[in-house]
């Protein structure tokens, strides 16, 4: 991603370009803490033993677990895997979703969100999530 920047000195403009890139693993990081933030959803990813050891070894960053960037200069394609809790309605949830991250991926990042695709692989119990309902 190219992005050119004015800087102001003392009054006077100043040109300065350069490119900017952005990793998708910085981008996945956003996109899961904006998916997370919307009511119904449990988790995203799929929980699993050997996931969550793996990434305790090679310390890599939870926030971005169950989602999938594709990302060009203008637009990105998103794959999102997450839990429902229980008694939400998913349909209304998977939407809160897409809202949620279209305007945090244009407002952090500038890309457009051209596809964000949710796949929704299990339903969480309310009593198993502590703090999350009350």
């Amino acid at each position: 991603m190219t992005q050119e920047e004015k800087k102001t000195t003392k009054g006077a403009q100043i040109e300065v370009s350069g490119e900017l890139n952005i990793e998708p693993q910085v981008i996945a990081s956003i996109v899961g803490m904006a998916a997370s933030e919307v009511e119904g959803v449990a988790t995203l990813g799929t929980s699993s033993i050997t996931g969550g050891l793996a990434e305790r070894l090679t310390g890599k960053d939870s926030r971005g677990r169950g989602v999938e960037v594709e990302a060009g200069k203008k637009e990105a394609i998103l794959d999102l895997t997450l839990k429902v809790i229980y008694g939400f309605s998913i349909p209304e949830v998977v939407a809160n979703v897409r809202l949620k991250v279209a305007d945090r991926l244009l407002e952090m990042v500038g890309l457009v969100a051209k596809e964000i695709n949710i796949n929704v692989v299990d339903i969480e119990f309310p009593e198993r999530l502590p703090g999350k309902l009350e």
